[in-house]
């Protein structure tokens, strides 16, 4: 495998699949990461492709116990002192310096939860192509010869749909903000896929950034193409969520216009939730990076 790693992703549908051939696991409210186990250490790649590393130096340090050669997917989270899961820590933690993240770790470790194991130890190497009934069970045993104090675990998972649906019911105030069905016999597939199905909680929809106003250093308001393919200027971004977005910006020459207001043009595909109530409106606001 190649760094960075191009993930695959879940669509949205309003209700679970039925039938014998889905699993079922928990939708963690943290940030998306891969694993990776190199022949000298561990590498931590977000969702865009960026290195994370310095912000999760813990779980860097706890993927040392899984053997070279192994790349996984999954979720970062932190976890508040009543045990909920809190997406505002993990952005937080994000967002920091090296010496602040490292000062967060030891307030707040991180947990990495892992859902699907692309690369395996030589000779096996790249398992992207098997179905994931296969990769769930190669999954489980690369954990199972991890320390038994280890923050890496393997996300709850369900072949019982009832089940799913309870965990869906019940755990939302823990932190858990939806359900993924997989497809037993998929192979994992970059971008989004119908063998990778959803359903959230939330009140947030998916955005597509297609630019920017402001400086790529500092970007003051993004232009984003909403799912039925209007593209409008969301809200000032906060400093923080700038912060996170900005070195996920590739700017393209000339301007573009969404309702007359002129914005850079970005390539690439970044993705931002904004509040669906806002969407009726002439601008949209920004909640978080995904």
């Amino acid at each position: 495998m190649d760094w960075p790693a191009s993930v695959a992703l879940a669509q949205s549908v309003p209700e679970l699949p039925t039938g014998t051939d889905w699993s079922y696991e928990v939708k963690l409210d943290g940030h998306r990461m891969i694993m990776w186990r190199t022949d000298d250490g561990v590498r931590l790649q977000a969702r865009s492709g960026r290195d994370v590393t310095a912000a999760w130096g813990d779980l860097a340090l706890a993927g040392l116990h899984l053997p070279a050669g192994s790349v996984l997917d999954g979720e970062a989270v932190i976890t508040t002192e009543d045990g909920r899961i809190s997406f505002e820590a993990a952005q937080a933690r994000a967002a920091s310096s090296p010496t602040r993240a490292r000062r967060l770790a030891t307030q707040r470790p991180a947990h990495y939860i892992a859902f699907d194991a692309l690369q395996l130890p030589p000779p096996t190497g790249d398992i992207r192509a098997r179905p994931y009934s296969e990769r769930r069970t190669a999954l489980l045993n690369l954990l199972a010869e991890l320390p038994a104090n280890t923050p890496i675990q393997a996300v709850s998972a369900t072949t019982d749909r009832d089940t799913a649906l309870t965990w869906y019911d019940t755990l939302h105030s823990q932190g858990i903000e939806g359900i993924v069905a997989k497809r037993a016999t998929s192979p994992y597939r970059a971008s989004r896929t119908s063998a990778w199905l959803k359903i959230r909680h939330a009140d947030t929809i998916e955005a597509t950034v297609v630019g920017f106003t402001g400086t790529a250093r500092q970007p003051r308001a993004l232009a984003v193409r909403l799912p039925d393919g209007r593209v409008t200027l969301s809200q000032r971004l906060t400093t923080a969520l700038a912060t996170r977005i900005a070195p996920c910006l590739v700017p393209q020459s000339g301007r573009a216009y969404a309702q007359g207001d002129a914005y850079t043009p970005v390539s690439g595909e970044v993705i931002v939730e904004v509040v669906a109530g806002t969407t009726r409106h002439a601008v949209v606001t920004v909640v978080r990076l995904r």
